[in-house]
């Protein structure tokens, strides 16, 4: 009866190892990840992104998808992701991020990068760039063609005061 129950044994413990490996090497790509300040290779590979729910494809719809000209000569793209629908890829100099949009009740568009590395604000005339893990900007005054026009319409029409003179 021991004889028998050994081998069963040894294929549970064989699951196990095997288990705390993947687990271990999942860890240590994370490590690496936070070390380098983006993910390995293999951390992305796994990383495996969830269906756009009706909510995210709807703010989606709204995301100023290219070039945005930023405040000290910097500039950021936005570019749809080549297979996940209703996600985004972010650049800004040599760094990329991974964005997933939602909608605020504000109307405002928020870009989140799926590790929580980083935010972007799209309001009406500018959007921003923001690590939310620090509280800082890392970008501000940047603007799409699509914005710049929002701004020159408001421009075009002065809005009278709420309190009555011009």
């Amino acid at each position: 009866m021991q004889h028998t129950s050994r081998p069963h044994f040894l294929q549970r413990a064989s699951v196990a190892l095997a288990s705390s490996l993947a687990l271990l090497s999942t860890l240590l790509a994370q490590a690496n990840e936070a070390q380098n300040g983006r993910p390995s290779a293999k951390v992305l590979q796994q990383m495996q992104l969830a269906l756009a729910t009706p909510e995210q494809m709807s703010a989606a719809e709204r995301v100023l998808v290219g070039q945005y000209d930023c405040e000290f000569g910097q500039r950021i793209s936005i570019d749809p992701h080549d297979s996940q629908q209703g996600y985004f890829r972010l650049r800004h100099g040599q760094q990329s991020w991974l964005m997933k949009p939602t909608l605020t009740a504000t109307g405002a568009v928020r870009l989140e990068d799926v590790r929580g590395a980083t935010l972007m604000i799209q309001i009406l005339t500018k959007s921003m760039l923001l690590d939310p893990r620090k509280g800082q900007r890392l970008v501000d005054g940047c603007v799409h063609q699509v914005q710049r026009e929002a701004e020159r319409e408001l421009a075009s029409r002065p809005r009278q005061s709420m309190l009555g003179g011009n």
